[in-house]
This record gives structure tokens, sequence and C-alpha cells, in this order.
């Protein structure tokens, strides 16, 4: 599979450029994780805050860089970094979803009232080709889910990058 087209905005300064997937995944092997909201419970309590402890331990193994994606627009993704401390991983803004649309990844999350989130997933992208995914169980869009987080951890990542 390889990974869509699209453009992310982004803001530079007073204006809004376009982030092209070219510029993230062309002659480089990424780590995406993607998850299903800023300042959520496990977003922000255990996995964003992991992949920032163990940030150079991945790059060591061959990654060039580790992205977090999230169906929210710039500004939340931007405050939500600050707020938790980031200083490692670079964040994606899919504000509008067509990126986790077009993996099928888009789920709805009625119960929280989120609308249109996406399910928990990482996948290693080398020159814009998946190489590995590790999606989540019980991906639905009922929210009939515990928001599981056991396949998408930095230490199964590891465990991959080390066989």
């Amino acid at each position: 599979m390889i990974v869509p087209e699209t453009n992310f905005k982004i803001k530079s300064g007073p204006d809004w450029d376009d982030l092209e997937t070219s510029e993230i995944f062309v002659e480089k092997r990424v780590l995406i994780v993607s998850l299903p909201g800023a300042f959520t419970p496990v977003c922000s309590s255990k996995q964003l805050p992991a992949y920032d402890k163990f940030y150079e331990e991945i790059l060591s193994k061959g990654i060039d860089e580790i992205y977090i994606l999230s169906v929210n627009d710039y500004y939340v993704m931007r405050a939500w970094f600050t707020e938790l401390g980031i200083k490692n991983v670079k964040f994606i803004p899919d504000g509008d979803g067509s990126f986790t649309r077009d993996m099928d990844m888009l789920v709805n999350k009625p119960e929280q009232g989120f609308g249109m989130r996406s399910w928990r997933y990482a996948m290693i992208v080398d020159n814009r080709k998946v190489e590995k995914m590790f999606i989540e169980p019980g991906k639905n869009h009922l929210s009939n889910d515990n928001d599981p987080y056991v396949e998408s951890t930095p230490e199964k990542i590891l465990d991959y990058l080390n066989s």
C-alpha cells in the first residue's frame, strides 16, 4: 500500500502553508502514530509521552522521523504538544480527516461526541510505501470499544524494528 497523496494545513508565521505528503514520506523511512484525539486521556497520559521518551531509541533503529497524526487542527495539536512539553516527535494535523479517510482509518466516535476521528494505529512507511501497520483491535463506528492501546505502543514498534 502507498500512503495517500494529500496536504496538511500548518501555520508558518501569519500564513497558512501546505505540508505535502512528499515532504514527509519521499526518500524517508518514518513512523506515523495516529490517535483519536489531542487532549484525550490515553493519548495524553500514555501514548504521546511514551513516543517522546522513546524517540532517540526508535530513530537509532533506522527511522528518520516520528510523527503523531490526529484528526485535529493545527492550533489544537500545537497547544497539546506545548501543554505536554513534547520536545522530540512532530505532529501532523489532519484537520479535515482526508489522509485518515484515505487510509481507511476514519471512524465515528459518537459516544464521546467526537464525530469522525482516527482509529488508533501506527505504521512504518518507507518512501511512501507502508512497510508495517500496527492496528488496535476492535475498529468500529459506534464507540463500541475500550480505547485499546496494545498494538501501537513504542515497545511493539521497537520489537518489530529489532527483529
